[in-house]
């Protein structure tokens, strides 16, 4: 596949002539009874919608989720953001040698740079039972797929490797604060800051677009984790049953709040210094995209975003 340029690079007026990966696909009517597509079309920069209005029929069970399609057209704005104006679409030819992959956006960290951190968190575990399960639950496999995963669908940490970047930030964070405060358990928070979000490599779909499983909508990361670690438990000869408790309470509660599908709050000094970590970890990565990712490029004040009722600013402060 040639290069093409970054879709966050492209302003009003400018043409597109891109292979896009379809995150959005919606079969919509006007309120004059026209059906239509409604899409949302990303690379790895960015994602903007866009409407199929016209000579689509032939192609529509093409047009799913994880498909990547080639555009014509041209960015235009509606309510003061840009779309794209679609002229025409078509399916990628099989000589074009076109992978879904090619479209997913990446941590910009070094993978193997950050493999090597966590598996040296890994063997600063002097808990035998935690690092024996810790090595069954981070064998080769299992690492691949959790190294590969990214950490949400699309708030933080929403691209390749995500998971792993936002693990290793709260592991920084949770033995920083093992340091200020003595009684902290190391072994036990930085276990559970590596075990967390476990459940994700279930819940999150990421070979194409980003998206739930069946199993994730069903019974989410959280659960999915501590099933996951309870099956790896039992394995182990005789682990003691307080840690395993309690393993298990700081997987459950590290979201903090029941109004947050924490199955039960935080009852424990590592429960919650692991839950304001990861929040720590997941809103200061969120707000940096945000800002980053704004569309809203002639002002200080990005656009107003739903999750978090508010704008941000994106005006920095220079060193002068």
């Amino acid at each position: 596949m040639q290069s093409q340029t970054d879709l966050s690079s492209l302003k009003k007026g400018d043409q597109v002539d891109h292979f896009l990966l379809i995150r959005r696909s919606e079969l919509k009517q006007t309120k004059t009874n026209k059906a239509f597509v409604s899409l949302e079309l990303g690379d790895k920069s960015a994602s903007l919608p866009a409407n199929l209005w016209d000579n689509f029929n032939s192609i529509l069970s093409e047009l799913v989720v994880g498909a990547v399609i080639h555009v014509e057209g041209v960015i235009e704005e509606y309510q003061n953001a840009p779309q794209i104006k679609i002229e025409n679409v078509r399916l990628p030819k099989p000589s074009e040698n076109i992978s879904a992959e090619f479209f997913l956006p990446k941590s910009k960290r070094n993978l193997e740079e950050m493999k090597n951190e966590f598996k040296t968190f890994i063997a600063e575990i002097e808990n035998s039972n935690l690092k024996k399960l810790l090595s069954l639950l981070f064998d080769d496999d299992k690492f691949e797929r959790f190294s590969k995963a990214p950490a949400g669908k699309q708030w933080h940490h929403a691209y390749i490797h995500g998971l792993l970047e936002h693990t290793l930030e709260i592991i920084k964070i949770c033995k920083l604060m093992a340091t200020f405060h003595k009684e902290i358990n190391r072994d036990l928070i930085v276990a559970s800051a590596m075990l967390h979000d476990y459940g994700k490599i279930d819940e999150l779909v990421f070979d194409s677009a980003f998206d739930y499983s069946d199993k994730g909508k069903l019974l989410g990361h959280i659960i999915l984790a501590s099933l996951r670690v309870s099956e790896a438990i039992n394995e182990i000869s005789e682990f003691p049953e307080e840690l395993k408790n309690q393993l298990l309470h700081l997987i459950l509660s590290h979201q903090g709040k029941l109004e947050n599908a924490s199955p039960v709050v935080p009852r424990t000094l590592e429960a919650i210094a692991l839950y304001h970590a990861d929040e720590l970890s997941a809103q200061t990565n969120a707000y940096k995209s945000a800002i980053i990712n704004d569309v809203n490029a002639q002002s200080d004040w990005t656009k107003y975003i739903s999750l978090i009722s508010t704008q941000l600013y994106k005006k920095e402060i220079t060193n002068q």
